[in-house]
């Protein structure tokens, strides 16, 4: 009921050409209920262009308008105020802003999507960010391709049909085409709720993924994709494993400095150190190189993966044993190791191995990551190491098993008058570490102050110190005295609160009903010990 906007359909039919290229021909329409609904006017498709793997074509916009004098008025979208938007060497997308917007409009477009690629079967949501009242989505495989279907659908279909047909689309004598039809009806839209993955891990939809082929008169080609062989392809490609060997400029300077230090472990913390202090990461996520690695150093700027592999050669001209390894972040979505498909990963990073079971996992983007933690984006989700000497592929599950910890301790005394004195102590490690040291540099002291004592004018905090700020392998010691006026107290009774600083401010599971899956993403141990002197006379 509180919803900005509507999609009132969205409607896909996918099929093979003649040429077996795969074509989605796409239809959406959207209501749009007040002012701040009119964002999604605002319209980009991505397309993945390198190689012209994808393109789109006959895109169609229009604007529906109900006038005061009970007249239907049409507005389209003039096709000079379309454009693509190079967003880097292999992705595009077309973009564009619907005209004569307003609360009531209805805007719909329409366009078709191809492939050159015959095993690039486009995955579809039945779900998104807007309520649904319609989504459909119609497949034509002929009888040759045979698909593994990953459903991940908890609503009952409203259309649940398949049907054959035969001699369509030209394939020739002897084939047949499955036409699969499912649609959903009124389903509710998914917002950001509390411990939850990506959108993408959440959503109703369907993933396909060609498994063989059996022609006819011919032989069954298996097209189920390793992932060594997902990994050799990285390995040969120009933006990834073309990147290894690259020459930097000046690169002897650091490489000699590095050198000269007795441990692998200091050349590491070293060269981790320097490079997320001089190379400033765009915000880009891929896992291949855009510019190249030799011209991200050159502008001390660039995305992922060049500043990720720029630390993976520095390591490896140093002597240090390193492997690069593509993830995917948390916002990106898990990746499903049963689908070999390369643009399920979104990073690069830099995996050091420490002995037989342990590793590091190095990762240059932000400037608050720790040599000996796993960045907790990367967490629980599958991701693929490339050896690319020895040609080993390896998959890797990232988790962190042994518990992150918080320790708060209290020592308080309260006066006669009502107020309350003491001394804080916090210790923290891990990401608790991480976070406080992100969000004290971030955001000041004052208002870091503010958010420890959660904002409450009561409490005053003084003589606040950090011990270890700047050692990220040693936990992080915060102290502060503080002074809080307990206004509730009378001449009879005072009133307080002995949680005082517990990180749990706000209960974050009030809703009845939760629409996605939960993952706290590691396991946090936070324990608090308060002491509280009474004032003489008082009993609690």
């Amino acid at each position: 009921k509180d919803a900005n906007d509507m999609v009132l359909f969205d409607k896909a039919d996918v099929y093979y050409d003649a040429t077996f290229n795969i074509s989605m021909e796409r239809h959406k329409r959207i209501k749009i209920f007040n002012e701040n609904g009119k964002n999604e006017a605002n319209v980009r498709i991505e397309y993945i262009s390198g190689g012209h793997l994808q393109y789109i074509t006959g895109l169609q916009a229009e604007t529906i308008n109900l006038n005061s004098d009970g007249q239907v008025e049409i507005t389209k979208l003039d096709r000079k105020q379309m454009y693509i938007e190079s967003i880097d060497k292999a992705r595009s997308a077309y973009v564009f802003a619907f005209p004569n917007v307003r609360p009531g409009s209805v805007i719909e477009f329409k366009y078709k999507w191809t492939t050159q690629a015959f095993y690039n079967f486009p995955e579809w949501y039945f779900q998104g960010s807007l309520p649904e009242r319609y989504s459909e989505l119609i497949t034509r495989i002929p009888s040759a391709f045979y698909f593994r279907l990953q459903s991940h659908v908890h609503d009952p279909f409203v259309i649940n049909k398949t049907a054959t047909e035969n001699g369509a689309f030209g394939y020739g004598s002897g084939y047949s085409v499955e036409v699969m039809t499912r649609a959903l009806a009124n389903v509710h839209s998914i917002t950001d709720e509390p411990y939850m993955r990506s959108l993408a891990d959440n959503l109703q939809g369907f993933t396909f993924q060609l498994t063989s082929i059996h022609p006819i008169n011919g032989f069954v080609t298996n097209y189920s994709n390793t992932w060594a062989k997902a990994g050799g392809i990285l390995a040969d490609d120009e933006d990834f494993g073309g990147q290894f060997k690259k020459k930097l400029a000046n690169e002897d300077v650091i490489i000699t400095q590095a050198k000269a230090l007795p441990s692998d472990k200091e050349k590491i913390v070293y060269l981790f150190n320097e490079v997320k202090k001089d190379i400033k990461w765009d915000g880009v996520d891929e896992w291949y190189t855009n510019d190249g690695i030799a011209k991200a150093w050159e502008k001390k700027m660039g995305n992922s993966a060049e500043i990720n592999l720029i630390l993976y050669h520095l390591l490896r001209q140093t002597g240090v044993e390193a492997y690069p390894m593509v993830v995917s972040t948390r916002s990106h979505g898990m990746v499903n190791p049963a689908i070999t498909f390369l643009y399920q990963f979104n990073r690069t990073v830099v995996n050091i191995p420490v002995d037989s079971v342990h590793y590091y996992i190095l990762d240059a983007t932000s400037k608050y990551n720790m040599v000996n933690e796993i960045p907790d984006e990367l967490l629980n989700s599958t991701c693929l190491l490339i050896d690319k000497d020895n040609k080993k592929y390896t998959t890797l599950f990232l988790q962190r098993n042994a518990p992150v910890t918080k320790i708060v301790y209290v020592n308080a005394a309260i006066q006669p008058d009502g107020n309350m004195t003491g001394t804080l102590v916090i210790n923290g490690n891990s990401y608790n570490r991480i976070n406080a040291v992100k969000k004290y540099k971030t955001d000041g002291e004052q208002k870091y102050l503010d958010y420890l004592r959660n904002n409450d004018n009561t409490i005053k905090l003084s003589d606040f110190k950090m011990q270890n700020l700047d050692v990220d392998t040693l936990p992080l010691f915060q102290t502060a005295n503080f002074k809080q006026e307990l206004t509730g107290s009378d001449g009879n009774y005072i009133y307080f609160v002995p949680s005082l600083f517990a990180p749990a401010r706000v209960n974050p599971f009030i809703k009845e009903t939760r629409q996605t899956e939960m993952d706290f993403g590691y396991r946090n141990n936070f324990t608090m010990t308060g002491t509280c002197k009474l004032p003489q006379g008082y009993k609690t």
